[in-house]
């Protein structure tokens, strides 16, 4: 069948198309039915359905006599080490800590928050506790103690799951004083914290709360899986919300393994068995959804790699890793790409390294300008694929439909809706508009399996979040369009569209002009305060590495690109060269955080945020162009 086909089919009979996606997964208990509506908008899928997260992503493999097939590879530049667990072994190691944590009263329904950075043990806290019913929270690990904090008290954990140390290049970020921080100043307190110890650091025990980890493990019984509700909930993620409180996003188990399996063969293309490599974390939405459960309960290799794109130990580390550990299909954030070419524009590192087995590269996590995918395709001569979802989803609202038709690639958009979304672009009071139109992206309700039901503990706020803004959809915050051949163009957040002098126009369409500057290794442009015209757009260039020319030649001529490109109705004047941008550690841009320092107001200090110093300079920089008072 053809993508529209397939979509087609979805939208005649969403009920007989979710079911039949279900037919994938293993249940204790099939569902009568895909979708439960009687608590409308708080939809669920699956809900009378019984099983077990942990069953499908590990015991069944097994089962069918694949337990010798590599499950993890973890691959760690950083302490230049490479470990492969099978099937077989996850099973006992996963079997054995949830063992563990029954034995400690750990249930169905208890909160397990984990703290962990990216070694194997993290995924096996995750499976271990899918595996009892147990919900878990992955809190990323080196956050600080007041983030963690906040967290514990919204979640109220009976445990914790910790590691004693992170590694980032040339350091090691110790978790244990930040967990033992978190746990003084939270109300909540758990009953007690499991320390994985790593090599590179011993963290010394809180006596009568804290417990080693393989000491933990020894001499308890293995435990079996625990059949659970189709709407039982897996796990609770937290992203940052608007007003600072983190967002506690939901994911009902049921639908999380059904839409997850549907994707790893229909969107990314991969056969169980296949090596698929998502580089992220375990404590972002890719890492839980890619990393951990999508390739594992369609029974492929995943890889968990401690390492970044760049410095570890040099520009080439992605390419080794593919080539090394045969990688079929890789996903990553736009981002390390733009690390990857500043470093090595000429790609002078990818010419060592054999990437033949590699079938397409897909990005995500922020908006991927042109001039990135452009560089990488030439680069590696490969397919590279933009996608669009958020932690809410869990998975793509629209990507390329690889598994089902290649469909011809529209640099700048991430292609077309997947099933279960229906797309509209909406005007401000909510009226959809006309192809082509630039508007505020909503989906119609419901929302496919997979996608968030609700809030933790917070309905009002999932419906005043999500649900009030435009009636019988959900706001997704971001601003784009659809054009007449159904491509989806995701132009920034509702927030990053700009109202210059009454024209409302899209910052990403600015930078996407300032990335196709042959210095400009990346850019931001974020809307200040203007008492004539309402909003002004200024620039932020990196220059690529090995430019040597003086800054305000370059400044210039990209205010004459926007100009040319875009027209004076953007009011495009003000530039500046920066050495970085601030980032999250997803490596999304703070431009909000930016536009509070532009426009001199007060503002909280991002907990995601890479590296604080960063906005100083980006304060000295907006000074120079007398902003930022």
């Amino acid at each position: 069948m053809a993508y529209k086909d397939v979509y087609e089919s979805w939208k005649t009979d969403p009920e007989s198309f979710w079911m039949q996606a279900a037919e994938a997964i293993d249940w204790d208990e099939k569902p009568s039915r895909a979708l439960f509506d009687d608590k409308a908008p708080f939809y669920e899928w699956y809900s009378d359905g019984k099983v077990n997260g942990c069953y499908n992503a590990v015991d069944r493999h097994v089962a069918a006599g694949r337990g010798d097939q590599v499950a993890i590879i973890h691959d760690s530049p950083i302490t230049d080490s490479i470990t492969k667990i099978t099937y077989a072994e996850l099973k006992d190691h996963v079997a054995s800590l949830a063992g563990a944590l029954r034995a400690k009263g750990v249930e169905k329904g208890d909160r397990v928050i984990i703290y962990m950075p990216m070694v194997p043990e993290a995924l096996e806290a995750m499976l271990a506790c899918a595996r009892i019913g147990a919900i878990h929270s992955v809190v990323f690990g080196g956050f600080a103690a007041h983030e963690l904090a906040v967290r514990i008290d919204d979640a109220k954990p009976k445990c914790i799951i910790a590691a004693s140390c992170g590694l980032e290049p040339g350091r090691v970020v110790h978790y244990k004083p930040l967990l033992d921080g978190a746990v003084d100043q939270a109300k909540h307190k758990p009953d007690f914290c499991v320390i994985f110890q790593r090599e590179q650091e011993t963290a010394t025990l809180t006596e009568g709360r804290d417990v080693d980890w393989h000491e933990f493990q020894n001499g308890t019984e293995p435990a079996d899986c625990v059949p659970v509700e189709g709407n039982h909930p897996a796990y609770i993620l937290y992203t940052s919300g608007t007003t600072g409180a983190p967002k506690g996003v939901v994911r009902a188990t049921g639908g999380h393994l059904v839409a997850l399996h549907w994707s790893m063969k229909n969107i990314y293309n991969v056969d169980p068995g296949d090596v698929f490599w998502a580089a992220s974390d375990v404590g972002w939405v890719v890492g839980h959804s890619y990393i951990c459960y999508a390739p594992l309960v369609h029974g492929n290799t995943t890889i968990v790699f401690e390492g970044k794109p760049v410095g570890t130990p040099d520009a080439g580390t992605f390419w080794r890793v593919i080539e090394q550990h045969k990688v079929k299909s890789f996903f990553t954030a736009p981002t390390a790409f733009r690390a990857v070419k500043r470093e090595d524009p000429r790609g002078e590192y990818l010419k060592k390294y054999d990437l033949s087995g590699l079938k397409a590269i897909y990005l995500a996590g922020e908006r991927a300008d042109p001039d990135t995918i452009e560089w990488t395709q030439k680069m590696t001569g490969k397919p590279v694929y933009d996608h669009w979802w958020q932690t809410e989803t869990g998975w793509t609202i629209a990507g390329m439909p690889a598994g089902i038709e290649a469909l011809p690639v529209k640099i700048g958009s991430p292609t077309v809706a997947m099933p279960g979304y229906d797309i509209q672009i909406l005007d401000d009071a909510g009226h959809p508009v006309a192809p082509g139109t630039l508007g505020a992206i909503a989906i119609k309700l419901p929302l496919p399996p997979g996608t968030l039901p609700t809030l933790w503990n917070a309905e009002d706020r999932f419906r005043k979040s999500y649900l009030d803004h435009f009636p019988g959809y959900y706001e997704t915050g971001d601003a784009g369009m659809v054009d007449e051949d159904g491509y989806v163009w995701i132009m920034a957040r509702t927030d990053d569209v700009i109202n210059v002098a009454g024209h409302r126009l899209s910052t990403g369409g600015m930078e996407e002009v300032l990335a196709s500057h042959p210095d400009v290794a990346e850019c931001a442009v974020i809307g200040v305060s203007d008492e004539l015209k309402g909003q002004l757009p200024v620039g932020f260039v990196c220059l690529t590495k090995g430019v040597d020319r003086p800054h305000d030649e370059i400044t210039a001529e990209c205010v004459k690109l926007v100009r040319d490109q875009i027209g004076p109705v953007a009011a495009f004047k003000l530039a500046v060269v920066v050495d970085r941008l601030p980032k999250t550690r997803s490596g999304k841009i703070l431009r909000a955080t930016m536009v509070k320092i532009a426009d001199s107001q007060d503002f909280k200090m991002p907990a995601t945020i890479d590296d604080p110093a960063i906005l100083d300079e980006i304060r000295d920089a907006l000074q120079t162009l007398g902003l930022a008072k």
